[in-house]
């Protein structure tokens, strides 16, 4: 698909009927074929001279989290000082990128990473249903930044787009952004309930127009979360509207990634998909928690030729 800047309307989002008219307008995806192409990236190995390399990118594109109804100040400070020094024992592993937990544990966390260059995400406008008026939405998103929030995970309201409300979807995103001010936006798409690779595309069109800084696969909440072909059809997605728009939009997808291998043939998909301009914690991030360690562990069995045990990492 190739669009240009004149392609999309400058009215694009003057009403439900222009924003539905380019929406559908997209060409439609090949479900074959990108389930076909994702299985053949998914099978593409990194050698191993370059096995370290892609293990500490995938360390540092980490937003790791924490987002259970059971979280404590503790756990919250505990996750903070792992994602700073990831393997106490070798200061040369990188940093992960961000923390990310909900807004009411926001300050905990700013206040613990300080200046470590983590950055604190919060996940807002009632994560993860997104089932609330908009005005508690805005309020949730506000705490979050007053508390020091350097980036906002929002959830789109899956029920409006489905129903073809597209308007309203992008409404709720803009105003989302402006109640952000200087902390960037990832926009949730959950494209476990999207139920097509075209809402797919639809909704990640949608969210960029809208404003998004980036866009996500999912709450890791909904089965499945995200997924290598749907992934594809939003790295698609970005780097089409980077060719049209000349504005870059980041990519996270979230949820069931789990090990180092699965990290890999993430990094392979950016690559050959959008191209090594996304290969950094700006453009990509991995939304994860039991990741790291198995990151740490193939990291010291590069180092060391061992593999270690699990008391080699922490349980978080």
């Amino acid at each position: 698909m190739t669009l240009t800047a004149a392609a999309i309307p400058t009215d694009v989002a003057s009403s439900d009927a222009a924003l539905r008219r380019f929406l559908h307008g997209l060409p439609g995806v090949d479900q074959v074929g990108a389930d076909a192409r994702a299985a053949a990236l998914g099978t593409r190995s990194i050698k191993t001279t370059a096995k370290r390399w892609a293990i500490d990118t995938a360390i540092s594109m980490i937003d790791l989290t924490t987002l259970e109804g059971q979280d404590t100040h503790g756990k919250v400070k505990a996750l903070c000082a792992k994602g700073v020094r990831p393997d106490p024992t070798d200061a040369t592993c990188p940093r992960v990128a961000a923390i990310c937990v909900y807004p009411d544990l926001v300050a905990i966390a700013k206040e613990q990473l300080g200046d470590s260059g983590v950055k604190v995400a919060s996940v807002a406008t009632n994560f993860p249903s997104g089932r609330a008026a908009l005005s508690v939405k805005l309020a949730d998103v506000r705490a979050a930044v007053a508390d020091g929030a350097d980036e906002i995970d929002m959830v789109i309201d899956r029920g409006a787009f489905l129903s073809g409300r597209y308007l309203e979807v992008y409404d709720e995103i803009v105003q989302v952004k402006a109640a952000c001010g200087v902390a960037h936006l990832k926009v949730i798409l959950e494209t476990g309930e999207l139920a097509t690779y075209d809402n797919v595309r639809r909704a990640s069109w949608l969210a960029m127009l809208a404003g998004g800084d980036f866009i996500k696969t999912s709450t890791g909440k909904v089965s499945p979360a995200a997924t290598l072909p749907v992934t594809l059809v939003m790295l698609e997605a970005v780097r089409d509207f980077r060719e049209a728009t000349g504005r870059q939009i980041g990519v996270k997808p979230a949820g069931g990634i789990r090990t180092t291998k699965d990290a890999m043939r993430y990094l392979v998909m950016v690559n050959e998909t959008a191209g090594d301009d996304w290969l950094t914690p700006d453009w990509f991030r991995i939304g994860a928690s039991g990741l790291l360690n198995d990151l740490l562990q193939q990291r010291h069995k590069l180092t060391t030729g061992h593999y270690d045990g699990p008391d080699y990492v922490t349980i978080d």
